[in-house]
């Protein structure tokens, strides 16, 4: 292959409106005059096809056990991350032109523009992997890519205790927390496992409930025979037919929702999540992007201001809305872990509401009861 022009044998059949097949790619190869054999043959067909089908190089990537994202920082530098942190990928593009033919390609694949009056792009594609590209104009390295892959399995609350996530007390805690119909927000940083552990909450919700979730990008998939999962989308290349993730909650509340799920709280839906919390519909939930349960309350400040809610309003709809906080993180090993949950209490002096520590579970044993604990176990006692 490293004497194969592969550029030229592109534009050559690009020319000819010709597909990559190995008749047509030994015909190019013999008027190119470069090498004919079987061999060549078929390794500039499967180097051509590899980069018009799938994530070309990076498609074995996106099949490997455990990988959860795939990140291209320039044409010799890919990573990918198993659960362990990242890690070269032992692949490499040809150069630049090749990566930002990718980004480019997949990109169109689902619609999108991605050019340098367009330079970056966020989308999901068809196999449900996460794209998001930037290309040379605003970053230095060249096209960068950043692909998350999502969880082929879905994990029930049973498979977080085996793998060493969660304890058994918290997995009860969490299950009566879903039974109770209590409203609970998951928080965490990226890849600390907040989408994997809500879908498996999800799981428990009893088959007769009519879960509806409304999400940004399409991640949750609960084994529950009475879900309706519903994607934001961004606008297409003339600035049309954007339907934002504010718009799905409202259509959600018309749809009769038991449970209504929003998959990630990242702005204005704030605000009509919590009015629906305040008016009958019980066990609603979502994750929201934290450092800590703690700070959940000022995160939600700010995602309620690009909502016009103001600070005291957001305090008087959250005190009453929002029940249960839960805190995973991602540990230095690569396990994911639930690390705490907290009761959402309202001062009665300034209205302030604040995430009260009820129980802290220690990765390497042992767990911290907090001042909620006891309130804690009599709202989930079953």
């Amino acid at each position: 292959m490293a004497d194969i022009d592969l550029e030229a044998v592109r534009a050559h059949l690009g020319q000819r409106g010709q597909s990559p097949g190995p008749v047509e790619v030994g015909a190019a190869l013999r008027t190119l005059g470069l090498l004919v054999s079987d061999t060549a043959v078929r390794a500039t067909v499967a180097a051509l096809r590899r980069e018009s089908v799938g994530a070309g190089v990076l498609d074995p990537l996106l099949h490997l056990s455990g990988v959860t994202d795939v990140l291209v920082n320039g044409p010799d530098r890919v990573y990918v991350d198993r659960g362990a942190g990242l890690e070269p990928a032992g692949v490499s593009f040809a150069g630049e032109d090749e990566v930002r033919r990718l980004a480019v390609r997949l990109a169109a694949s689902v619609g999108r523009r991605l050019d340098d009056g367009s330079p970056f792009v966020d989308a999901r594609l068809p196999n449900g992997v996460r794209v998001h590209a930037v290309l040379p104009c605003v970053a230095d390295a060249g096209t960068c890519l950043s692909l998350r892959v999502p969880n082929r399995q879905r994990m029930s609350l049973d498979d977080w205790v085996a793998s060493g996530s969660l304890t058994a007390e918290g997995s009860d805690l969490l299950a009566g927390v879903v039974e109770r119909r209590l409203a609970f927000l998951i928080s965490g940083g990226t890849g600390s496992g907040k989408t994997t552990l809500l879908g498996g909450l999800l799981g428990l919700v009893p088959d007769d409930e009519r879960i509806v979730i409304a999400e940004d990008s399409r991640e949750l998939q609960p084994d529950h025979p009475h879900c309706i999962r519903m994607e934001a989308r961004p606008a297409n290349a003339e600035g049309a037919g954007a339907v934002t993730l504010t718009q799905l909650v409202r259509q959600a509340l018309r749809m009769r929702p038991d449970r209504l799920v929003v998959g990630e709280v990242r702005g204005a839906e704030i605000a009509d999540l919590l009015s629906a919390l305040n008016t009958g519909h019980e066990g609603g939930c979502g994750t929201v992007h934290a450092n800590s349960a703690a700070d959940v309350p000022a995160r939600l400040e700010a995602l309620a201001a690009l909502g016009g809610l103001g600070r005291d309003a957001l305090h008087a709809q959250l005190g009453a809305a929002l029940t249960v906080l839960v805190h995973v993180r991602r540990l230095p090993d690569g396990r994911r872990w639930v690390d705490e949950l907290r009761l959402v209490r309202s001062d009665p002096t300034t209205g302030r509401c604040a995430g009260v520590p009820a129980i802290g579970f220690l990765p390497h044993g042992g767990r911290v009861e907090g001042e909620a604990y006891g309130e804690l176990r009599r709202l989930v006692a079953r």
